[in-house]
């Protein structure tokens, strides 16, 4: 069986462990060759090329520059986008017919290289549905459904259709999306949506008591407060404000040290409000390699996900699942709409306020002050591996494929 998978996530290598070639990979265990296309930037200076390593090949394709850049070349890019790729695969993957294209959101503009491959090889396509755009701009105020916005706003709701429309199949990342995407596409078949969730590798990483000591002394960490951390992106969709808000309530106390750890547009605003105040309960930390944030996330006793509440849209943020494989219980702190906090209040694997109150963050912080956190963090790993592993994600996927076929 040929795979091919779609994607605008930079994966550098086929030995970067990533939400996406951790899936992949276990479809080339299960006996799958797969074919990824993943893009190279102008800046980066590199023309279009292939990796190989065993029945797992990756396409680098050279699309200009997309990140980190101004809105106008990012709109060339995506603009161009597809027929780069359909032309990378008319050229470094000629002669190969598919039988299954995968491919997640972001971002909404693959509709032609979707289109072309189910014609030519009358593929199956299932749709990782990781973000419902352009609705979640919207919500954080970066578009408008009217004025000038307008044109835009329905350009990129036609596309999102679009996709929708050539999906076999939509794996949503819970029961809130499955609903949110219904509800607002009612042309959608109900029958091909599923939760398909975020996965990974299940790999129990958590450390044992006198590793944990030593982590904590090489970070300064208070051996005798309980530990939060936040680690992930510092952007608008993490409602940075009233993260700071809630630092600020719990500035100076003893019994809780916060660390956040990441980057994004909005980490200067954190960085400010620590070198004004420099609480001694409060450490901000730029985004460490994969191991020193394993262990820093080990060391700790709850992992935080923080969600602005203006979101309309259920989010699942990927870092819950680092929380998970170091065994720490969850503290969500998001919108009434993303359903994360009621999954793990469910499972026994953590805690859920809304973010627009700094009282309800309180009282949550509390909660976790005198609940079982080691029992709490078990749970989270057991329920991991009963429903996040990479195997279940892969056989969500199998089993549709298969009963479409049939079909």
């Amino acid at each position: 069986m040929n795979i091919l998978f779609l994607t605008l996530a930079k994966i550098s290598n086929l030995q970067e462990e990533t939400l996406y070639t951790d899936i992949l990979n276990e479809f080339v265990n299960q006996g799958c060759n797969v074919y990824g296309i993943t893009p190279i930037e102008k800046r980066d200076q590199k023309r279009d090329y292939v990796e190989h390593k065993g029945s797992f090949h990756l396409l680098h394709v050279n699309i200009g520059n997309y990140f980190h850049t101004g809105k106008f070349q990012k709109g060339i890019t995506l603009l161009t986008l597809e027929s780069k790729y359909i032309r990378g695969i008319k050229r470094y993957l000629k002669g190969i017919r598919f039988d299954l294209i995968l491919y997640a959101t972001p971002p909404v503009c693959l509709v032609q290289v979707i289109a072309y491959i189910k014609q030519r090889d009358k593929a199956k396509s299932y749709l990782m549905l990781k973000d419902i755009f352009p609705q979640n701009a919207v919500d954080l105020g970066m578009m408008k459904k009217g004025g000038i916005y307008k044109p835009l706003y329905w350009y990129f709701r036609r596309k999102e259709k679009r996709l929708y429309a050539i999906s076999d199949h939509i794996g949503c990342m819970s029961k809130g999306n499955v609903h949110y995407v219904l509800k607002h596409n009612p042309e959608i078949d109900r029958r091909k949506t599923e939760v398909c969730p975020n996965a990974a590798v299940v790999i129990d990483k958590s450390l044992t008591d006198k590793e944990r000591v030593k982590v904590r002394e090489k970070y300064a960490i208070p051996l005798d407060a309980t530990a939060f951390i936040y680690g992930g992106n510092l952007g608008k969709p993490q409602g940075i404000d009233f993260l700071i808000q809630c630092l600020e309530r719990m500035r100076g106390r003893k019994d809780c040290f916060f660390l956040i750890v990441g980057d994004g547009t909005e980490y200067g605003k954190l960085e400010k409000y620590i070198k004004k105040h420099d609480p001694v309960n409060i450490r901000l930390m730029r985004k460490q390699n994969k191991a020193d944030y394993e262990q820093m996330a080990g060391a700790c006793d709850v992992g935080m996900i923080f969600l602005d509440y203006r979101f309309t849209i259920p989010n699942i943020p990927s870092r819950l699942l680092s929380y998970m494989t170091v065994k720490l219980p969850v503290l969500a702190v998001t919108d009434p709409n993303t359903d994360i906090g009621k999954i793990a209040a469910a499972g026994k694997f953590g805690w859920w306020c809304e973010s627009n109150s700094v009282d309800a963050f309180e009282a949550a912080v509390e909660n976790c002050l005198v609940w079982d956190l080691k029992g709490y963090g078990e749970n989270g790993f057991q329920y991991m591996k009963e429903n996040y592993s990479v195997k279940v994600c892969c056989s969500i996927i199998m089993r549709s494929y298969k009963r479409n076929d049939e079909g």
